[in-house]
């Protein structure tokens, strides 16, 4: 009897130890960040990182200063997810990936909506593919034009300009030859570089680059900075899905969706510290001049495949939603 009662402790204990050992070992996430592990999103990822927990996660994070890097560890299987930004997490979810596209989303208020409704679990569907899922979204900051000189103020004059282009992104270097101007080859970690240095007129970038990517020297005293939004950028935390708990992407897309006046605060904060001095507004007549060849291109790139047609037709709804009487809204081309 006594033999009988230890083995049952001992099915008991070895019971109570299997219960006490997590679903599921800890995952990695490669956090692309400018400033790597001093940045405002790697410092936005360990508040996400505490949540997980919740989820039945385990987070260690890796900080990436250079995005393809951390892109090319997160494929080659080194980081069970990774934080990137909308234009190069694109190969993972085409459909997500679309917000970022030039012109869709014109302001911080439709982003929200957009944002809370990929959040949705109505969408869920399309944030899985080829076994790789969207797990959040959060604004980046609009991307604004700079250029080194201000009488640059209008999109004839962008003619013969030469302007950086994210290499792996082909709806810039389109967009940039649609406009007469000559892109420039460039990735994240040189084009502040080669606008600072003169070897090209412009850039685009969201206003949290303005500081740590020193662009008020590639300004100078004749440069502006646009204030016109040419894209809303956004940050995806895109992740192997069999790395993750069931259910783990909802909770987590849920999550990311509700911090978005956190991360806009951030944003906000970063547009407020440019010295009025640096912006350039343009006149309503050359902001409609950018807002059709802006849209011109952006259908132009749907039906070359680059943008997805239903993320596409879903930012269009967002837009007549926020403006019924826009022009765009009585047609079907988008």
């Amino acid at each position: 009897m006594q033999s009988l009662q230890k083995k049952w402790a001992a099915l008991a204990l070895a019971g109570g130890l299997l219960c006490s050992v997590p679903a599921m070992a800890g995952q990695k996430l490669c956090v692309f960040d400018v400033l790597g592990a001093q940045g405002d999103i790697y410092s936005q990822m360990k508040d996400y990182q505490l949540a997980a927990h919740q989820w039945g996660a385990d987070i260690e994070l890796k900080p990436y200063t250079d995005e393809r890097i951390a892109s090319e560890d997160f494929k080659a299987g080194q980081c069970d997810g990774a934080v990137l930004t909308g234009l190069r997490a694109r190969q993972f979810n085409k459909f997500s990936g679309s917000i970022d596209s030039i012109g869709a989303v014109t302001s911080y208020a439709q982003l929200q909506e957009v944002i809370n409704t990929m959040a949705s679990p109505k969408l869920d569907k399309y944030m899985e593919s080829n076994g790789f899922e969207v797990a959040g979204i959060s604004p980046m900051g609009a991307a604004y034009l700079f250029v080194n000189d201000r009488s640059i103020n209008n999109v004839g004059k962008l003619s013969g300009k030469k302007i950086a282009v994210l290499d792996y992104d082909k709806a810039q270097a389109k967009m940039v030859q649609k406009v007469g101007a000559q892109p420039v080859s460039s990735d994240i970690t040189n084009f502040a570089g080669k606008f600072n240095n003169g070897s090209v007129d412009i850039i685009a970038a969201p206003a949290a680059a303005f500081k740590p990517l020193e662009l008020y020297k590639g300004l100078g005293t004749r440069g502006a900075i646009v204030r016109f939004p040419l894209a809303q950028l956004t940050v995806q935390i895109v992740i192997r899905a069999d790395k993750f708990p069931a259910g783990y992407g909802e909770k987590s897309r849920a999550y990311v969706a509700s911090r978005f006046n956190k991360a806009m605060g951030v944003i906000k904060q970063a547009e407020n510290s440019i010295d009025p001095k640096y912006w350039m507004d343009l006149p309503q007549a050359d902001k409609d001049k950018y807002m059709i060849l802006l849209r011109d291109s952006r259908i132009s790139l749907t039906h070359d495949g680059i943008y997805d047609a239903k993320s596409m037709s879903l930012l269009k709804k967002v837009r007549c939603h926020d403006n019924a009487a826009a022009a765009e809204c009585a047609d079907t081309l988008e």
